[in-house]
């Protein structure tokens, strides 16, 4: 929420204003304070709550059940794309391959001494296995934690698919020509052998690749930590995300696969030679190499924040320090604030920190809570009244201004609105003496000394 108030109780009686020096009077009795305009600098800043978070997450996960049989990294280790990080032993997916092989060289053989009784149950044989195939190959292709591996394995499902349907089709005009009577038998039997060894060949490919998957690759480089991500306890995809997220992680750079590990204290590692079932987290590689802040802002200040912005951060983890932040972008579609409201995400890229005596501040981890201050608007050499000064009056913004002693309501455009000085457009003008304490108490004509 911006940090913007109009109307404040806090005491300004004397104002130093640059390129002018504000005198006060005030009756003390009554407790109104009245100062001078003059020029000075005014920011506009909100404020959000943000998250810490990485540029980019992956949760690698046991594409089927089995043991890990091998573990090559240790937590907090380092790794670059494309190392291999563990081995799962797969009796299962080992097996279907093996059947997968042996009905591949069973539809090299087949097609001979086929009756016209028996194109239509070898067809729909064919299409049972083909569909069989194809089932167990996206449920398998699902589990994988990699995104880009399950996509990849995914397309590979739907083409084999599209082929098969293509061949499928060409075996049952065939097969309807045969039963007609208006074709012979032997293009039956070739279309339907050929539907036959496609879709062999590819429960057999398909099968593979599940097999291939068994030795789990870093899809980036980062650090790794044991497990999947622990989901936040507050849903910020709906922080962080798009569609279900985890706290510390930009949900523009989260796989879909990431899973939530096990509750608070439990130890979610698999150990070498310990059990998973497809789908088990194994590991994490985080990319910190740099780190963001995922931003709330609320719909009343959101088009006011724009790419480029300059912040400056406060962490709840670092007391004193301040970090510096740019916006990187805004996000278009809104989401529900945890409070009730509508907010946008604002993405900034995280700077240095320093503490309050000039030293290098702690580089935060992501899920750390912060607090943005965005410098949505200034103005420089601007005419400029205490934000105490500026009331309601009518549906207008007004001050009261002292003319010959009185009290005058005179109603002002606003400009930039600092959290201790307010920029007047219009209105009043630097030397005009105006009320800025006790505007409550004054109405007008009233005299004031």
């Amino acid at each position: 929420m911006a940090t913007r108030p109009r109307l404040l109780t806090a005491l300004l009686a004397v104002v130093a204003l640059t390129g002018s020096t504000a005198a006060s009077c005030g009756d003390d009795q009554s407790g109104v304070t009245v100062a001078q305009v003059g020029h000075s600098e005014v920011a506009e800043v909100i404020d959000a709550p943000a998250t810490v978070t990485a540029r980019a997450a992956a949760t690698l996960t046991a594409p089927a059940d089995g043991t890990v049989a091998s573990l090559r990294v240790q937590p907090g280790q380092r790794v670059a794309r494309g190392q291999v990080l563990a081995v799962i032993d797969s009796p299962s997916a080992q097996e279907r391959l093996g059947q997968a092989r042996e009905a591949l060289r069973a539809a090299k053989r087949a097609g001979r001494g086929v009756g016209v009784g028996d194109l239509g149950g070898r067809k729909r044989g064919t299409d049972k296995a083909a569909a069989e195939a194809f089932d167990a190959a996206r449920q398998a292709a699902g589990k994988i934690g990699d995104p880009q591996l399950r996509s990849a394995l995914l397309l590979q499902v739907d083409s084999a698919q599209r082929q098969y349907e293509s061949a499928a089709r060409a075996a049952d005009q065939a097969v309807a020509a045969v039963q007609r009577g208006v074709a012979g038998l032997n293009s039956a039997v070739g279309a339907l052998s050929a539907a036959q060894r496609l879709q062999a060949q590819q429960a057999y490919d398909l099968a593979k690749a599940t097999v291939d998957a068994l030795t789990l690759r870093a899809p980036i480089a980062g650090v790794v930590q044991p497990g999947g991500t622990r989901a936040a306890s507050t849903d910020l995809t709906s922080l962080l995300g798009a569609a279900g997220g985890t706290a510390g992680i930009d949900p523009s750079a989260l796989g879909s696969g990431a899973q939530a590990g096990p509750p608070p204290g439990v130890d979610d590692a698999v150990p070498p030679g310990g059990r998973v079932t497809a789908g088990t987290p194994v590991l994490t590689i985080v990319d910190t190499g740099q780190l963001g802040l995922l931003a709330e802002v609320d719909e009343t200040d959101v088009l006011l924040v724009r790419a480029g912005l300059s912040a400056s951060v406060e962490l709840d983890a670092v007391t004193g320090a301040t970090y510096d932040a740019t916006v990187r972008s805004v996000d278009v579609l809104p989401t529900s604030s945890a409070r009730g409201g509508v907010t946008y995400r604002v993405r900034l890229g995280l700077g240095a920190g320093r503490l309050g005596e000039g030293e290098p501040a702690p580089t935060p981890r992501p899920g750390m809570n912060a607090v943005v201050h965005l410098r949505v608007r200034e103005a420089t050499d601007a005419v400029a009244v205490p934000a105490s000064a500026v009331f309601s009056a009518d549906g207008r913004d007004a001050v009261w201004v002292l003319r010959d002693g009185k009290a005058d309501r005179v109603p002002v455009t606003v400009g930039v609105q600092g959290q201790d000085l307010v920029q007047i457009v219009n209105g009043v003008q630097a030397g005009d003496r105006i009320v800025v304490r006790g505007t409550d108490r004054v109405h007008d004509g009233q005299e004031l000394r």
